[in-house]
């Protein structure tokens, strides 16, 4: 994962506000990634719902009720973090998507700062927050 070190001020001619640190801490870029993660694993399970919906399986409404519970938890953690983005003062949040990575931006504390994920950690992470959440459940 590529990360973005040098803060720059948000906005161009701008003051970044007094007493920010030169380096943001790792707390706020865990929230913006697990925000991004959570964005793309609630696009993966509307997909698969759309599936589970159109294909011919002998359970289908039981099938899409699972993944529809998953999506219900995603989307109420997604919920939590924009929470806490206002608490941490994260604003901005913005997302590119191009073939090889997943590049988000954020400011926070006035700096502006962006992070890139290849695609193959995007989808080992996705499926690792769904196991995650699935693990929770047998509890």
């Amino acid at each position: 994962m590529a990360l973005d070190t040098e803060p720059r001020p948000a906005e161009a001619g701008g003051k970044a506000e007094a007493g920010a640190p030169r380096m943001l801490l790792g707390k706020e870029m865990e929230l913006v990634k697990r925000y991004a993660l959570l964005g793309i694993v609630n696009a993966i399970l509307e997909h698969d719902i759309r599936i589970v919906g159109a294909a011919k399986t002998k359970l289908p409404r039981l099938y899409e009720s699972m993944l529809r519970g998953l999506q219900d938890r995603v989307l109420l953690e997604l919920a939590g973090i924009r929470r806490q983005f206002k608490a941490s003062g994260i604003v901005g949040f913005g997302e590119k998507r191009t073939k090889e990575s997943l590049t988000a931006s954020y400011r926070c504390m006035g700096y502006q700062r962006s992070f890139s994920m290849p695609w193959t950690f995007v989808k080992a992470e996705a499926e690792r927050v769904l196991r995650g959440y699935l693990e929770k459940r047998r509890v």
